[in-house]
């Protein structure tokens, strides 16, 4: 059987059976070991997606376009499919997913699954703010229409249910209109976690997507330094450049892994030295929303011990001191990431009961997997994140503890109600136990 892994390749999980579903239909409970795991395309962190018993289902393959309202910009698909292939579909006719990750290799099943947010979640909220339906197929042979109005306990449980209320056979998404591929971009640089603050704050006023990528090493007076993107789609234009993407690759995995504290000092210095555009320029939606797809397979510069991804959210009461002393702990500790991402989140009620955006402030950095020694940093990280009132999200997720897991998602307990009784996962065993 084969050994499975999500993109941060840890955990490394074998399961009973897998099986690739070509139709949106739960197989016989007497046919296949249970329980039952959904798989799409292995884009998140960790393994709410992966199982070591059971049989894992394999979603891929539900690749479907259903309909396409172009006159309206309502998409239905099957939920395997890419959002990539929703924008090789959709952008060409004038439309855009009105909220998207940072990469577009997910699935929309997975995008709702997991409630994944983007740039511009001070305006637009979460993908599911943008589900208009969806059908959940049940292991007793029901299938559900899933709105806002009908079965909407239903609708909120699988919105960022980790794939655990059943599956989800199809989504319909309300899009949004773009004049064309391009979007407007400046480009700030910010000495300090203070200059961020006040420089965040007058962006998000003006500009629908706001993201910062901040050096993690820099310490004392330059902790939290970095760079500020806002941007917002282009206008309608006579002339645009032309844009062709040219995917570089990583093609083998080194021994070790090759984010270490050399390069990660080198790298950071250059980055936060690189020319910006505080003026702004026009920039191609693929290497504004999605840099590192342009480079295949990254995932493997970390090695065969493979890397965690370290996601919080912080309230806005204590996001500034709780920022400030997570990158005072990983400075210190010399561990820490290429691209280190800071950004503050608006106050759009998330829909779903395990949503992880919420008012506040979302940290994400990549860490290489050395251990004891960057479980030992998690653990101080952790306490910084519960005294703070914050949550991990569970989707870039491998090590989060059951505490901090039901401290951060006080609808825990309520969403148990809704799993699907053949449906588990090694994510919602370990966080349970």
């Amino acid at each position: 059987m084969s050994t499975l892994h999500s993109w941060n390749r840890l955990p490394k999980i074998t399961p009973d059976s897998i099986r690739v579903l070509a139709e949106p239909e739960l197989p016989a409970t007497d046919e296949t070991p249970g329980p039952l795991c959904i798989y799409g395309n292995g884009r998140s962190y960790g393994d709410v997606c992966l199982s070591d018993q059971g049989t894992l289902l394999h979603t891929r393959q539900l690749d479907r376009f259903l309909n396409f309202d172009r006159r309206n910009g309502i998409l239905r698909c099957q939920s395997g499919v890419t959002l990539e292939e929703i924008l090789q579909l959709i952008v060409p006719h004038g439309w855009f997913l009105p909220s998207t990750p940072g990469t577009r290799y997910v699935t929309a099943g997975g995008a709702l699954a997991n409630d994944v947010h983007g740039k511009n979640h001070h305006e637009s909220g979460t993908f599911a703010h943008h589900v208009t339906a969806f059908e959940l197929v049940r292991s007793n042979g029901e299938r559900l229409l899933c709105t806002p109005e009908q079965n909407s306990n239903w609708f909120r449980a699988t919105i960022g249910g980790l794939g655990l209320t059943g599956l989800i056979s199809w989504v319909e998404i309300q899009l949004m209109p773009v004049q064309n591929p391009w979007v407007w971009v400046e480009s700030q640089r910010f000495a300090n976690l203070d200059e961020f603050w006040l420089l965040n704050a007058a962006a998000e006023k003006q500009w629908p997507y706001t993201v910062a990528w901040i050096d993690c090493l820099a310490r004392n007076k330059s902790r939290g330094r970095g760079i500020l993107l806002a941007g917002r789609h282009a206008a309608s234009q006579t002339s645009l450049p032309s844009y062709r993407e040219t995917p570089l690759s990583v093609p083998l995995t080194p021994p070790i892994s090759l984010v270490n504290g050399l390069s990660l000092r080198s790298f950071n210095a250059l980055y936060y030295r690189q020319p910006v555009k505080p003026q702004g320029g026009l920039c191609h939606y693929s290497p504004y929303f999605y840099p590192l797809d342009a480079i295949k397979n990254w995932n493997r510069i970390y090695g065969h011990k493979g890397f965690y991804q370290y996601q919080c959210v912080l309230p806005p009461e204590n996001a500034k001191e709780a920022t400030s002393e997570l990158l005072k702990a990983i400075a210190e500790s010399g561990q820490g990431s290429f691209l280190a991402v800071l950004k503050t989140f608006g106050h759009k009620e998330s829909l779903g009961m395990l949503s992880f955006a919420r008012p506040g402030t979302t940290l994400a950095l990549d860490f290489p997997n050395r251990d004891q020694k960057t479980l030992k940093l998690f653990e101080r990280l952790d306490a910084i994140v519960s005294a703070a009132g914050g949550a991990l999200y569970p989707a870039k997720d491998a090590r989060m503890p059951a505490t901090l897991f039901k401290s951060g998602f006080p609808e825990w307990e309520q969403f148990s109600s809704f799993i699907d009784p053949a449906f588990s996962s090694h994510f919602w065993r370990r966080i349970s136990a």
